[in-house]
């Protein structure tokens, strides 16, 4: 269980973070998006122990994290937006080296490794890190977040800068760490991917929180479920009709806001004489609600 309240964070004069306040349960994945320069690093920052709040107080698991950030890092897996490798060791060499760091004996060491290469599908062959792909790395980087086993995950930008394959196999991986109980956290510039994994999405605007919830309750909040009717008329040069529409490679378009005015629509244009195609309904999506929360 996350529960932070009011957290304040000031570089200087600037206030990066200025009154932030949300709960999260436990085994669920929360998106933290924004425009840039919203305060999401800083807040995962925060969130993983690395930088103390100005104001405000965040317990995680029972833990103050200001009070007590060596207790919070041993159930914590951090992943930067630019992970800093040690390229010059061997993967296996690093792996090995973190989980001493955290105390791991070596036959704990061994099967997490091999059980962490194999979920990432990672075949490093002996290879250095600095012979990997970025790719490769960015999966090497989650591992290491792994080693020890933590119930809560920070992820800044996970799938940053990967090709489209690479980055959904990030993405599935994410989905499925959820399935095995536990909490992440992550922010992303990539919003059908916080849409289409995350529980709860968290949006912050100059550091503040200006919605939160889950994607049915920011939909109902932000936007409103619309339908596209597609229609097709006889001698465009005789057809009228009262119908607001577009016409788009050659496809005849309306759009109708409420079932209501998607009735009379429907029944407008069929006593115009056009013929009714196909209706699509359409949920806004996390990128339109951002952009009309932002304006």
């Amino acid at each position: 269980m996350i529960t932070a309240r009011s957290l304040v964070k000031y570089y200087g004069d600037f206030p990066a973070l200025d009154g932030v306040t949300f709960d999260l349960d436990d085994a669920r994945i929360l998106g933290v998006i924004g425009h840039n320069g919203a305060g999401k690093t800083t807040l995962l920052k925060i969130m993983a122990g690395l930088i103390l709040p100005t104001a405000g107080n965040l317990v995680i698991n029972g833990i103050d994290v200001a009070r007590r950030p060596l207790d919070l890092k041993q159930n914590l897996g951090y992943l930067p937006e630019e992970s800093r490798l040690y390229e010059t060791m061997t993967v296996d060499a690093y792996l090995a080296f973190f989980g001493e760091i955290y105390g791991l004996r070596k036959e704990v060491i061994r099967r997490r490794r091999e059980d962490l290469l194999a979920e990432l599908a990672l075949e490093p062959n002996g290879k250095k890190i600095g012979e990997l792909s970025k790719g490769m790395k960015r999966k090497v980087a989650i591992a290491r977040s792994l080693m020890h086993d933590p119930g809560l995950l920070i992820y800044d930008e996970p799938t940053s800068g990967l090709d489209p394959m690479t980055s959904r196999s990030v993405i599935e991986y994410v989905k499925g760490l959820r399935d095995r109980g536990k909490t992440v956290i992550f922010s992303a510039h990539n919003l059908f991917q916080v849409e289409e994994v995350c529980d709860m999405v968290l949006i912050l605007r100059r550091g503040r929180v200006v919605a939160k919830g889950t994607m049915p309750e920011l939909r109902e909040k932000f936007g409103s479920l619309t339908y596209q009717v597609f229609f097709r008329i006889g001698d465009p040069a005789t057809f009228t009709t009262s119908v607001d529409y577009t016409i788009s490679d050659g496809r005849y378009l309306t759009v109708a806001h409420s079932i209501e005015e998607l009735n009379r629509t429907t029944a407008t244009l069929a006593a115009d004489g056009a013929t009714i195609d196909r209706i699509e309904s359409h949920y806004p999506t996390l990128e339109e609600m951002l952009f009309k929360i932002g304006q």
